[in-house]
């Protein structure tokens, strides 16, 4: 049977808040029975945009990464809710607006914080997939629909054809140690949750410090494995991404035939490194 499935390009991301703000525009003071029940115009975020910012100096990327409920195949909240909470054949995850009715422990039993609790209506809440439009025939859920740059796009398939994506596309799901099998997959997603090794290489050149382009680079670990390599760019800069937060020691070596050759060490405390001019000699 074919499902539902969200799949969110963080690369393409650009903080525009279109898929949340047209979310607000389906839901806020819209009722549809049997989906939700009016979105309050204030203190929820059905769907957030996360933000990193990664780097320092002139080599500096930021990431966004929109976060909503994950329609979980394995969802805490489909157990906590004891018949208030059902997921649909076509994988997506809802909250009867009726039986949930004063159901706050509902909200807790979400490890993404994707639930949130209507004071109002003493309801817990969250995007639904806007199952209700897909029911309708839509190709798209309204975030998706307003995305202007394919950010995000949602697409219907079976499991195998979802599993075989996400290992030829590298899509990624948000904790997965958790065990909750998430439908919603990001590409990209090293922007968010991993880091980057970097630097300028220069040398004196006629008296001159100039940028090194085409200098090879490696990466090596502290048992000299060589686990990634490279050549500078036009403006002598190299990056080395997808670096595990906390990794290292790690050794990088720089060799040009004409320039010379470096080497600095390198830990990934809690940010990435950009390790600014490397002089070649």
């Amino acid at each position: 049977m074919k499902k539902w499935n969200l799949i969110v390009d963080v690369a393409l991301c650009e903080n525009c808040n279109n898929c949340a703000l047209a979310t607000k525009d389906e839901h806020i003071d819209n009722d549809f029975p049997g989906y939700a029940a009016p979105q309050p115009r204030h203190g929820h975020d059905w769907i957030k945009i996360q933000r990193k910012v990664r780097g320092s100096g002139h080599m500096v990327d930021a990431a966004h990464v929109p976060t909503t409920c994950n329609h979980c195949d394995n969802a805490p909240c489909v157990t906590a809710g004891r018949g208030a909470v059902t997921k649909r054949d076509d994988g997506i995850v809802l909250i009867d607006p009726q039986k949930a009715r004063g159901r706050h422990d509902i909200v807790a039993s979400c490890p993404y914080n994707a639930i949130w609790w209507n004071e109002e209506l003493q309801l817990p809440q969250k995007w639904i997939f806007e199952a209700h439009l897909l029911d309708q025939g839509w190709p798209q859920p309204r975030g998706a629909h307003a995305c202007p740059t394919g950010a995000m796009r949602a697409i219907k398939v079976e499991d195998k054809e979802m599993q075989e994506r996400a290992k030829d596309q590298n899509l990624e799901v948000l904790k997965p140690e958790l065990g909750a099998h998430p439908r919603v997959y990001y590409r990209n997603l090293h922007r968010f949750n991993k880091c980057f090794i970097g630097g300028s290489v220069v040398a004196n050149v006629g008296g001159v410090k100039e940028c090194i382009s085409g200098a090879k680079v490696e990466l090596r670990n502290d048992s000299k494995h060589l686990l990634d390599q490279g050549t500078t760019d036009a403006f002598g800069d190299f990056k080395f991404d997808r670096i595990e937060l906390g990794g290292g020691p790690y050794k990088v070596t720089i060799k040009h035939p004409q320039c010379g050759s470096a080497s600095i060490d390198v830990v990934v405390a809690a940010e990435s490194v950009f390790a600014g001019e490397i002089l070649l000699g």
